[in-house]
């Protein structure tokens, strides 16, 4: 098989490092991109190449898709996972930090995927896996801006995957549930302090909670195994559209479509410790 090129985004920590270090492994040529350099400086001891890039900031995008299009001829992966979580009751965000958050998680995703097609659609192969969420097809509460911005990642990657069948190019859906990363102290953190205080701190403190206590964390998967589900969907000859996998998700999913509404609610209010 001759070599090909991996481009990972949120390369510098969880599932994004995780993925980077299994494609590597799988002889993938493969670049890790993020921020924070300075936290990818170790994956160079494992034959990756780590990539500066603000998926906020279209030039530095443009800049990192040309560097490894010049480097390497062609981009035959790319995997979008930079994102964060950012929750607090709808009342309370204020909406530049909505924006943000669409920023992340859809716009720098959706940028980087229209920067890599072309070359893409040159070679007439190549996968774009987009990291969604279990988040992305079930709610849970003050997570309103977090949730709207992985369904529309899903939205997104339904229409692409249509787009650019002719072309030869899959669209995979990765649907993480409970991982065992930075996302949940970050989320938490956030969480007390946009609603901590006034009318939705009881629940915001509820929830926090239920996001970092150790009978949680201690259920979460290993980011690896995200990693691992990932390489099965770039190697798999006709891979599936989706892929659930992670504490949570495929049972969380399943009841999200056989309960009605009101019952779903009831179940993720008493799994985050709220009151009914």
């Amino acid at each position: 098989m001759s070599m090909k090129i991996a481009l990972v985004t949120g390369g510098s920590s969880g599932i994004g490092q995780a993925t980077a270090l299994k494609l590597r492994k799988l002889g993938y040529t493969t670049y890790a991109a993020a921020r924070r350099m300075e936290r990818m400086k170790h994956l160079t001891k494992s034959g990756i190449h780590p990539l500066a890039m603000d998926v906020t900031d279209d030039g530095s995008m443009q800049s990192g898709v040309e560097h490894v299009v010049a480097e390497e001829g062609r981009i035959d992966v790319v995997v979008n996972d930079a994102g964060y979580g950012s929750y607090g009751a709808l009342e309370d965000v204020p909406l530049s930090e909505a924006r943000h958050q669409f920023e992340v998680n859809v716009f720098g995703a959706a940028r980087l995927t229209q920067l890599v097609l072309p070359h893409m659609r040159e070679q007439h192969g190549g996968t774009i896996i987009n990291i969604t969420s279990m988040g992305g097809k079930v709610c849970t509460p003050l997570g309103a801006w977090y949730h709207a911005s992985k369904f529309a990642l899903e939205a997104i990657s339904d229409c692409l995957r249509m787009e650019v069948r002719p072309f030869g190019i899959n669209v995979v859906v990765i649907e993480p549930g409970g991982i065992r990363t930075e996302w949940a102290d970050i989320t938490a953190e956030k969480l007390r302090m946009v609603s901590g205080t006034g009318p939705y701190a009881m629940q915001a403190r509820a929830m926090a909670e239920s996001m970092t206590s150790e009978t949680y964390r201690r259920r979460e998967s290993p980011s690896t195994l995200i990693a691992d589900t990932i390489a099965r969907a770039v190697t798999a000859q006709r891979p599936k559209t989706r892929y659930a996998a992670g504490y949570g998700a495929k049972p969380l999913i399943f009841l999200h479509e056989v309960l009605s509404d009101r019952e779903f609610d009831a179940l993720m209010r008493r799994a985050t410790g709220m009151r009914s």
